[in-house]
C-alpha cells in the first residue's frame, strides 16, 4: 500500500500520463487501425505501452541521478517542464475550439506481425516527441516527487500508458464511434488542457514534488 505521499505522487504520474498520451497522433491512430482490424493488437499495444514504460523509468532515472550531482539541473529541467506543459495546455485548448477526429482507416491487406511491430516501433522511437514527453517531460517531474515516491510517480505514469493502449486497441470496435465524434474530442481536449496547466502551475509554484 502507498503511503499519502506517495499516493499523491502516483496520482501526480497518472494524471500527467493520461494528458500526454491520449493527444490525437500517428501512434494512437496506429494503435486503433490494427484494433479495428483485430490485426496482432496484443503485440501492437505491448510494443506501445513498454516503450512509453521504458523510456519513462529511463527519464525519471536518469534525471534523478544528475540532479543528485548537480542540483542546478532540476531548476532548469522544473522551468523548461512547465513552459513545454503550458505550451500543450494551450493547444488542448485550441484542438478544442476546432473540429477533429481520430480515425484509422481498417482496409488493407493483412499484414505478418513482424511487420507490424516494426511499423509500431517506427511510428513510436522516430517520433521526437515520445522523447521530449517521456524522457524530459515525464523525466523531469518524477525527479522533483519526494525520496522514496519516485516508483509510485512511475508505476502512475506507466499505468496511464498501459490503459490508454490498451483501451485503444482492444476496445476500438467498440469506442471508434465515440473516436469519431469532434464533440467528444473537444471535451477531453479541454480536460487535457486544464489538467496539464494545473501541473505546469504547480510546478513553477513549487507545489509539485520536492
Amino acid at each position: 500500500m502507498f503511503d499519502t505521499v506517495s499516493h499523491v505522487s502516483f496520482i501526480t504520474g497518472l494524471t500527467l500520463g493520461a494528458s500526454l498520451i491520449v493527444a490525437i497522433g500517428a501512434q494512437n491512430a496506429f494503435v486503433l487501425r490494427q484494433g479495428l482490424r483485430r490485426e496482432h493488437v496484443a503485440a501492437v499495444v505491448s510494443v506501445c505501452a513498454l516503450l512509453d514504460i521504458v523510456l519513462m523509468a529511463a527519464g525519471v532515472s536518469g534525471l534523478g541521478a544528475a540532479v543528485q550531482a548537480q542540483p542546478r539541473l532540476l531548476e532548469a529541467a522544473t522551468i523548461g517542464g512547465a513552459l513545454v506543459l503550458a505550451w500543450y495546455a494551450l493547444a488542448a485548448f485550441r484542438r478544442a475550439l476546432g473540429p477533429h477526429a481520430l480515425r484509422a482507416d481498417p482496409a488493407g491487406a493483412s499484414q505478418p506481425a513482424g511487420q507490424v511491430v516494426l511499423q509500431a516501433l517506427g511510428i513510436s522511437l522516430l517520433n521526437p516527441h515520445v522523447y521530449l514527453d517521456t524522457v524530459v517531460l515525464v523525466g523531469a517531474i518524477g525527479a522533483r516527487q519526494p525520496a522514496g515516491t519516485q516508483g509510485a510517480f512511475l508505476v502512475g505514469a506507466s499505468l496511464a500508458s498501459a490503459l490508454w493502449f490498451a483501451a485503444l486497441g482492444f476496445g476500438a470496435r467498440v469506442m471508434s464511434p465515440l473516436f469519431a465524434r469532434p464533440g467528444a474530442w473537444r471535451l477531453l481536449d479541454a480536460a487535457v488542457g486544464v489538467t496539464m496547466g494545473w501541473i505546469a502551475f504547480k510546478l513553477v509554484t513549487g507545489q509539485l514534488g520536492a
